[in-house]
């Protein structure tokens, strides 16, 4: 089974108008509400792949239950640790130019972090566990190091989408992928990565670092799976971009779901940029209809 973990969920709640006026009010032209977090975009996709999983973290309150009542119209078994906090919304804000504002997320008690722990405690070596996201503030990041080393005790798989340090501690595990995109694996080694042959020399320093696949994302620029067996390079799908929220975490949905079945990494690899060139081309994350089409126009090439 694969489990996905969101320790810092939210409701992202999109509002789109022509312009902002500050210090007016403002009228949006249309809104959506979406049970949002990395974790939560892996589960979806998964879903839409027909790949059944489990999503657990922390939810809370009225906003927790829209995300578990999202995940239930979904078909998608939920196993989230309640929490007396609401579970955060996040406003995006399209307008003019594209705004963010995050709320910060529940404190989290060690009582409740101590049932999360039990859940992961409880897994087998024929579980892969994906950690995705931001970790609500009073844990800090940190926390993943000690809930990730948990989880392999039991012998279940790992798959790592963080930034900077906390991608860098999770190494030690030997997670089964990990995925930043060109940006995040130079500012990991304060260079700037302008040609594919470095973007590779970078990602086999993340391997001898302990993860067993590596999967750099190049935005328009297509995708590099990087192997102890070699490297593979997606060449990339011409589109129209609509949406670049969720398209990572839908390619490492693609790529765990393939993976999980096959364990042929190649193929899991062309799964995967099959999702997130599918969530990039949609308004919202990809239908299984359209990842499958794109399927078709993955061109992967070994190097």
């Amino acid at each position: 089974m694969i489990y996905t973990v969101t320790l810092n969920p939210s409701i992202d709640y999109i509002v789109r108008l022509d312009k902002v006026l500050i210090g007016s009010v403002n009228r949006m032209d249309s809104d959506d509400k979406f049970a949002g977090g990395k974790g939560i975009n892996v589960s979806r996709v998964l879903k839409r792949l027909g790949i059944d999983n489990k999503a657990t973290g922390f939810i809370g309150g009225f906003t927790g239950k829209f995300i578990t009542d999202t995940l239930e119209e979904e078909g998608i078994s939920s196993y989230f640790v309640e929490v007396e906090e609401d579970t955060r919304i996040n406003v995006k804000i399209k307008a003019d130019a594209e705004t963010e504002i995050n709320g910060p997320g529940p404190d989290i008690s060690i009582l409740k972090l101590e049932e999360l722990k039990s859940i992961l405690a409880s897994l087998t070596a024929d579980d892969t566990v994906v950690f995705a996201g931001s970790s609500p503030k009073n844990l800090g990041n940190t926390i993943y190091k000690e809930l990730i080393g948990l989880t392999r005790k039991t012998g279940a798989q790992v798959v790592c989408d963080f930034e900077g340090q906390t991608l860098l501690d999770s190494l030690e595990f030997e997670p089964l992928l990990v995925k930043p995109n060109n940006h995040e694996l130079g500012d990991i080694f304060g260079v700037k990565l302008e040609s594919l042959d470095e973007i590779e020399k970078y990602a086999r320093q993340i391997l001898d670092k302990g993860a067993q696949h590596v999967i750099i994302s190049m935005a328009g620029d297509g995708a590099l799976l990087v192997t102890q067996e070699g490297a593979y390079f997606a060449k990339p799908i011409k589109g129209s971009v609509k949406n670049s929220v969720g398209a990572g975490d839908s390619m490492v949905a693609g790529f765990t779901g393939e993976f999980d079945k096959s364990r042929d990494a190649v193929e899991a690899f062309k799964w995967g940029v099959a999702c997130g060139t599918a969530t990039t081309f949609s308004d919202d994350l990809a239908t299984a209809e359209f990842i499958k089409e794109t399927y078709e126009k993955v061109e992967v090439e070994k190097r």
